[in-house]
């Protein structure tokens, strides 16, 4: 199995290199990664400057661009093959609820679907630096043997978050929804020594809503969660109360 690498932490983030050397085990390894972290960058892809891909060991890339830059490069340029399958991670920190639509990690997995290859996004639940990264690795492995062989639903990729805990340890996994976080007051206004004004994004605690059957319900009661996302974003619930309205 040709398995493509990549994340939003950074080529030298020790979770993407727990997840290289456990994937190692069944299949052959790329890595095509952030020369720098690019952590919440959604899926953006660079357009108005040329990228640099640089070869730092043996089928390992650094990029200076986005995860999603980092799975284009891959795929149509840096590799001479299509890969059997994208893993994006191991992300330092959950990526949950509706947190997804930040992250670089899932939106590397995302892009990898956009171009038809099987796609797992995997992140350590952790509020540090995380000791558990082997966990997550083992976790990612089973499940890329699993999605090979059984294959995946059309337009969809996994979203897996793993809690912070030794292999031992955790429960097994759930398949979950996506879950919805209360947002609240996140900006920080300050002024600098200059007398200039400036603001801090993101520093108010996440409170995640405890639904059940969600990723946050999986994760706080040490499962791993799994959820099956797709592309599109048609909220069908509401086609119906749309088409009411008078559009003329």
């Amino acid at each position: 199995m040709k398995i493509l690498l990549t994340n939003d932490d950074g080529v030298r983030a020790p979770g993407l290199a727990a997840l290289a050397e456990a994937m190692g085990a069944i299949g052959d390894v790329f890595v095509v990664a952030p020369d720098r972290e690019q952590s919440a960058v959604g899926h953006a892809l660079t357009l108005h400057h040329p990228l640099r891909a640089t070869r730092i060991e043996e089928n390992i890339f650094a990029v200076d661009g986005t995860p999603t830059d980092c799975v284009n490069l891959g795929i149509h340029s840096l590799l001479s093959f299509k890969p059997d399958i994208v893993v994006s991670g191991i992300n330092r920190g959950g990526n949950l609820g509706d947190d997804v639509t930040y992250s670089g990690t899932v939106s590397a997995a995302l892009e990898a679907t956009l171009m038809g290859i099987p796609a797992i996004a995997v992140s350590l639940v952790t509020a540090n630096d995380g000791s558990n990264y082997s966990a997550a690795a083992a976790v990612a492995v089973k499940l890329a043997g699993i999605v090979s062989r059984e294959g995946l639903p059309e337009d969809t990729f996994l979203n897996v978050n793993v809690p912070d805990l030794p292999e031992a340890r955790l429960l097994p996994p759930l398949i979950t929804t996506q879950g919805k976080r209360s947002y609240e007051g996140t900006i920080v206004d300050k002024v600098d020594p200059r007398g200039r004004s400036y603001y801090w994004i993101g520093t108010v605690d996440l409170n995640f809503r405890d639904i059940e059957g969600s990723d946050y319900f999986a994760v706080s009661r040490d499962h791993v969660s799994i959820t099956p996302l797709h592309l599109d974003l048609t909220n069908y619930n509401s086609l119906a109360a749309l088409k009411s309205w008078d559009l003329t």
